[in-house]
C-alpha cells in the first residue's frame, strides 16, 4: 500500500508486486503484522518528515514481524519456517559511524518506509539475515512487530541512564511513552512520573508502568527527577521536563515536535543537564525480546485496532479515534 503515482498526500492503493529478489544474506519475510506509527500517519498526510520527502510511490509501516519463507544463498536454509520480529533498517556497516557500534546513525542507512525505501505494508519484504530476530513462541505476532518501539523506549532509557532507585519523568502517555515507562520500571527505576493532557492516556499509563500520573497543566518544576524522557514533541513539554531534574541529571528527547525549540539553557548550564536526542535505535532487539519473553513489558496491551491490508487508510486514521493507541495491519487477515 502506498500513496499513489503522483506520491500527492492523503492518496493510497494496494498494487500487485514481484516477489523482493533476496542478496545471498538476506531472508523473505512473509509478513504476519505490521503496527501504524506516527510517521507512516505523517508521510501519508504531509508527504515530507523534516528533510525526508515523499517523491514517489512509497510502501509505508516500519514496525513489522512475520515468518521467513525463503533464504538468500549465504543463509542458512534451517532458518525457513523461524517467526521473527524485523529489525528495519540496513546500514552500510563500512563507515564510521557503524564501525564505532552508532550504526543507527549511518549516513548511508536504508530504513524501512523512509524515501526512497519501502516499508512493510505488503505481505513479503526483505531484510537481511541479522536483522530477522527470531522470537519464541510466547510472543505473539502483534508484541514481535511492537519490538520496533519498543527499541525506542529501551534507547531512550538507555540513553537517559535510567537505573535501580532513580527517579524519571516522561512526557507524553502514547504508546511511545507507555513504552518508556514500561522501559524504565523494567530498568530499575523506583518512581516513574508521566504527563500528559489526555486523562483516559494517563489513567491507562497507570496501570501499565507509571507509578505516578501528572496532567499536563501541573507544576513539574520541583519534583527532582534523575532523567526527562520527552515522547510528546510539545516545547512546553520539553522545557518544563528540563526545570524538573535534578543536578547531574539527563534529558532525552524523544519526541518529533517543531523543528526548534526555546530551551531553558541557564538551567541547563548550571545545573550541567545533560541533553541529548534519540534517533532510531541500535543493538537493542535481544534486549526488547527479552524483557516481553520474560514478561517485563506488555506490548500486546498497546493494540486497540487490527485491519487488513486492503484497509490501511482506516489505520492511517485510527488514531483519531478515542481511546486509539496502536493499530496493526495484518496482510494475511
Amino acid at each position: 500500500a502506498h500513496p499513489a503515482d503522483e506520491a500527492v498526500p492523503n492518496q493510497l492503493t494496494v498494487d500487485e508486486r514481484p516477489l523482493p529478489q533476496l542478496a545471498p544474506n538476506e531472508v523473505l519475510v512473509r509478513v504476519a503484522a505490521v503496527g501504524v506509527c506516527g510517521s507512516d500517519v505523517h508521510y501519508f498526510r504531509h508527504g515530507r518528515i523534516g528533510q525526508f520527502v515523499v517523491e514517489e510511490p512509497l510502501v509505508l509501516g516500519h514496525e513489522a514481524s512475520g515468518t521467513i519463507a525463503a533464504v538468500g544463498a549465504s543463509v542458512d536454509p534451517a532458518r525457513i519456517g523461524q517467526r521473527v520480529s524485523i529489525e528495519p533498517q540496513k546500514p552500510c556497516r563500512r563507515c564510521e559511524q557503524c564501525k564505532q557500534g552508532r550504526y543507527n546513525l549511518c549516513p548511508d542507512m536504508a530504513f524501512y518506509a523512509t524515501p526512497p525505501v519501502d516499508g512493510a505494508f505488503a505481505e513479503y519484504v526483505a531484510i537481511e539475515s541479522d536483522f530477522a530476530h527470531a522470537v519464541p513462541d510466547t510472543v505473539s505476532d502483534e508484541a514481535a512487530a511492537l519490538m520496533e518501539p519498543l527499541s525506542v523506549g529501551i534507547w531512550a532509557c538507555q540513553k537517559a541512564g535510567v537505573g535501580p532507585g532513580q527517579r524519571v519523568l516522561v512526557a507524553g502517555a502514547g504508546p511511545i511513552g507507555v513504552v518508556i515507562a514500561q522501559v524504565a520500571r523494567a530498568f530499575g527505576a523506583s518512581a516513574v512520573y508521566i504527563s500528559d493532557i489526555d486523562q483516559d492516556r494517563l489513567d491507562f499509563a497507570a496501570r501499565h508502568g507509571a507509578t505516578h500520573t501528572l496532567h499536563a497543566s501541573q507544576p513539574v518544576d520541583g519534583l527532582g527527577v534523575d532523567a526527562f524522557i520527552d515522547a510528546s514533541g510539545a516545547p512546553s513539554a520539553v522545557r518544563a521536563g528540563i526545570r524538573a531534574v535534578d543536578p547531574g541529571g539527563r534529558a532525552v528527547l524523544v519526541g518529533m515536535g517543531a523543528e526548534d525549540v526555546e530551551l531553558p539553557v541557564g538551567i541547563i548550564q548550571n545545573r550541567e543537564i545533560w541533553l541529548t536526542g534519540v534517533f532510531r535505535y541500535a543493538n537493542t532487539w535481544p534486549t526488547a525480546i527479552a524483557l516481553v519473553a520474560d514478561g517485563k513489558v506488555d506490548l500486546d496491551v498497546l493494540v486497540t485496532h487490527e485491519f487488513g491490508l486492503d484497509q490501511v487508510r482506516e489505520a492511517l486514521d485510527a488514531g483519531r479515534e478515542p481511546g486509539a493507541l496502536k493499530a496493526m495491519v495484518q496482510p494475511w487477515r
